[in-house]
């Protein structure tokens, strides 16, 4: 009798283990699948050689997630406690404990965390320090300086030692190759010396991620190759009847399109002004082109075109002469691309600004002459110098 109910009573503590233990393994799936404990963004760093340990502790010290063993166990069940990857990943709030393993695991750039961004734009490259702001998953700005006249901070030269650090460069649309040469040159992160200018327009602006020791010739290449990809395409996909014969003569009608106007919107009718003028057999008489013929790329003309030079006789002097410079005067966009190869249909022949920050359109010179005189009361209200450009004046 006695080892009767000893038997019972050892089943029935058995069940109630086996329950116990259901239910144990149950909240344990459930944590780990759950919504996690963080309202807001988690910046989670994985450095080299990191331990699984070591994570899930920190991890459970951010609040990121509600226990580390759990998280291991769960790790360990997904087949990934040896899959982590060296960086630093964005964990969006209320994350499971499943979803973090796949952020920690899947590899990749880094997410979030400290960055270092060379900035190539129109007037002038800077190199910045940037920090995600996890709470708004935001990148605020540490610290910048322009290459060209200022000393690296030594909050970036230290930025610039740490394992993690992202590294990108920013390329605008309308920037000169030689702009491009000059910001890779001050990122000294980078490697190997650029022998020679890449010819002007065969850049793609683009965002580039970056590696310490990357070669700048490289870099190079690779910008080279995705505009070349970009301009065959938007060429293969063009309309009949365009007036160029080459590609090459496409490119050099967007670098015009991209210096005249910052208004997206406006290129394709910016594009219809030039188009028409060259089946019309005018000229295309464009400040940016006869700036270009001055400055060779090289910098900003930081006053207004004088006399002298309009008058000149240049290569890229479109007041003097007829069709196409012999070169783009800068790197196109897709977007400026497009627009030379897909213009507006419109019978426009002029513009000239309007105050806004776009530009007024004309058909007739009487029109255009009309639209300078506005622009010309604008600029006197404003304060502006009186022979500020007028584009594309006829």
């Amino acid at each position: 009798m006695i080892w009767r109910n000893l038997a019972s009573n050892f089943l029935t503590l058995a069940i109630v283990l086996l329950i116990a233990a259901a239910a144990a393994v149950a909240w344990a799936k459930r944590e780990f699948s759950g919504p996690g404990p963080s309202a807001v963004a988690q910046c989670v760093q994985i450095a080299p050689g990191a331990s699984l340990n070591a994570v899930s502790n920190r991890l459970a010290d951010q609040g990121a997630i509600s226990n580390a063993y759990i998280f291991r166990a769960g790790a360990d069940y997904m087949g990934k406690s040896r899959d982590l990857k060296f960086g630093s990943f964005l964990v969006e709030p209320g994350a499971s404990m499943e979803q973090i393993v796949d952020v920690v695991t899947a590899g990749g750039p880094s997410t979030c965390g400290t960055e270092v961004v060379v900035r190539v734009g129109v007037r002038e490259n800077a190199i910045l320090l940037r920090d995600m702001n996890p709470e708004t998953g935001a990148y605020e700005e540490m610290a910048r300086f322009n290459p060209a006249t200022e000393d690296a901070p030594q909050a970036l030269a230290n930025a610039q030692d740490q394992a993690d650090i992202r590294l990108s460069l920013v390329m605008a649309e309308g920037v000169t190759s030689w702009q491009v040469v000059e910001a890779l040159k001050a990122a000294s992160f980078l490697t190997g010396e650029v022998a020679e200018i890449p010819a002007e327009g065969s850049l793609a602006p683009d965002t580039y991620l970056l590696e310490k020791g990357g070669d700048r010739n490289a870099i190079l290449a690779q910008m080279a190759q995705r505009q070349a990809a970009i301009l065959a395409a938007e060429w293969e996909a063009r309309p009949f009847g365009m007036p160029y014969d080459t590609p090459e003569e496409a490119l050099v009608m967007a670098s015009i399109v991209e210096k005249e106007t910052g208004v997206a919107a406006e290129r394709p009718q910016v594009a219809s002004v030039f188009v028409n003028r060259l089946r019309q057999g005018m000229r295309l008489q464009t400040d940016p082109t006869v700036i270009y013929g001055v400055t060779n790329g090289q910098g900003v003309l930081d006053r207004g075109l004088r006399r002298s030079e309009l008058d000149a006789t240049t290569p890229y002097n479109t007041y003097r002469i007829d069709g196409l410079p012999p070169t783009p005067i800068a790197n196109p966009g897709r977007a400026a691309i497009r627009a030379a190869l897909n213009p507006d249909e419109t019978d426009y022949l002029y513009f000239v600004a309007d105050g806004s920050g776009g530009h007024s359109f004309s058909r007739t010179l009487d029109e255009h002459n009309a639209a300078v005189a506005r622009w010309r009361e604008i600029e006197r209200q404003q304060g502006l110098p009186a022979d500020s450009p007028v584009q594309t004046d006829g």
